[in-house]
């Protein structure tokens, strides 16, 4: 316990001193809003694996699947509610400390939580719009999904014909060039670099933190399990970031 309120005293120490600090989140920020990730144990994710990509744009049965597994999905998004850790950081927004959040996560809890939209960058996309993947048009999730309810199995872009989905990032599917221009930039120029709930494991937001660590910025950790780059962090603390995010904000 002594160990532990060093380290939140170290980390919010840290924090104190910087003016620009830029956020990268995870899964494990969400897992306390009850949105399950994608490499725990018992996860959906491994027993049925994520349709990726290019099976989305060849396979009619891979779109099906697509949609009866985010049905399930879709439910505890668009219950769940931002917890703790999301609001200590829209605390930090507002006591004007926070560059900007890179988040990895496509429920728009951060959003809910009370930041700008400007400041939250989602680099794999968002679940609450609907988006073709030939022409890239937009539309809404909730208008998409009563089509499915309603029993269309494979649904079409009313402009061009294009095969819709959410508009969030499937495996094999490239990060838009804007979102991760915006990250790299947030990255480049924060004075402090905070990862929450993130493993490191999916690039291109795995490479990220290097940006800031090159000019020798403090960088953070607050994450369940170790990473990869626990070693090169000032500050790593392995616990719940609802726990302890808001109690290293309380000390700025």
């Amino acid at each position: 316990m002594l160990i532990l309120q060093q380290q939140i005293e170290d980390a919010a120490e840290l924090m104190q001193h910087a003016q620009r600090i830029a956020v990268l989140t995870g899964a494990g920020i969400s897992t306390e809003s009850g949105i399950p990730d994608f490499r725990s144990p018992g996860s959906r994710w491994q027993q049925h694996p994520p349709v990726s990509y290019h099976a989305f744009i060849t396979d009619a049965q891979a779109r099906q699947q697509y949609w009866q597994t985010r049905r399930d999905l879709s439910v505890q998004v668009s219950t769940a509610c931002p917890n703790a850790a999301h609001y200590a950081l829209a605390a930090l927004e507002n006591i004007q400390r926070l560059a900007g959040i890179i988040t990895q996560n496509f429920d728009g809890l951060h959003q809910d939580a009370g930041h700008q939209p400007a400041r939250v960058i989602e680099l794999h996309g968002t679940a609450r719009a609907a988006a073709c993947t030939l022409c890239g048009k937009r539309s809404s999730m909730n208008e998409l999904q009563m089509r499915i309810d309603a029993g269309e199995i494979d649904p079409c872009c009313t402009a061009c014909g294009g095969y819709l989905k959410a508009a969030t990032i499937l495996f094999g599917q490239k990060v838009p060039d804007a979102a991760l221009k915006q990250a790299k930039e947030l990255a480049s120029n924060c004075d402090l670099f905070l990862v929450i709930g993130s493993s490191l494991k999916v690039t291109p937001a795995s490479t990220l933190p290097h940006l800031a660590l090159r000019r020798e910025v403090p960088l953070i950790i607050i994450n369940l399990q170790p990473t990869s780059i626990d070693q090169l962090a000032d500050v790593v603390i392995h616990h719940k970031a609802g726990e302890i995010l808001p109690r290293i904000v309380a000390r700025l």
